[in-house]
């Protein structure tokens, strides 16, 4: 067995989903979630199929999102694993609809930040061990940094 660490390309910093899932019908499905998530969504999907014809299979609204799915996709190349990125949409809007797609198995993260997807290669293939998302933690927040939070979620309307 190998292990890899392979780094999510994502040079704008877009919001993404990464995720694994079990049929060729994924990509309609997660389609389908994401458009009634969201009106006018952008988005780009790309999926790994595990056997028959083993493609890339990918789908969306927007051809940069689409190209940067698949993109990393291929570059992570593990079976029945899925991007997703976001263009004008965060996570958190069409995550419940994304993990609610019949086939979904399991949401490996969901970030901006930069991304490590650890793989483990034998003869039969990739696959996923886990992510590393972002960076490790400097310290616990102080009083001031709980009201710069709170006060940053109110300024961006998720919060009352």
């Amino acid at each position: 067995m190998r292990l890899l660490s392979v780094r999510v390309h994502n040079p704008a910093a877009k919001n993404f989903i990464f995720g694994q899932t079990h049929f060729i019908k994924s990509v309609e499905d997660l389609h389908e979630a994401l458009a009634c998530a969201v009106p006018g969504i952008k988005f780009g999907i790309a999926f790994c199929e595990a056997s028959g014809d083993r493609l890339i299979r990918n789908s969306g609204t927007s051809d940069a999102m689409i190209k940067l799915a698949t993109e990393n996709a291929k570059k992570v190349g593990a079976g029945h694993t899925f991007f997703i990125f976001l263009d004008n949409a965060f996570p958190i809007n069409v995550l419940n609809a994304v993990k609610m797609v019949p086939e979904v198995c399991h949401i490996f993260c969901a970030t901006a930040n930069a991304c490590d997807v650890i793989v483990a290669e034998t003869k039969l293939g990739g696959g996923v061990l886990g992510v590393i998302d972002g960076q490790s933690p400097k310290g616990v927040e102080s009083k001031e940094d709980v009201a710069k939070r709170k006060e940053f979620l109110r300024a961006i309307g998720y919060k009352l």
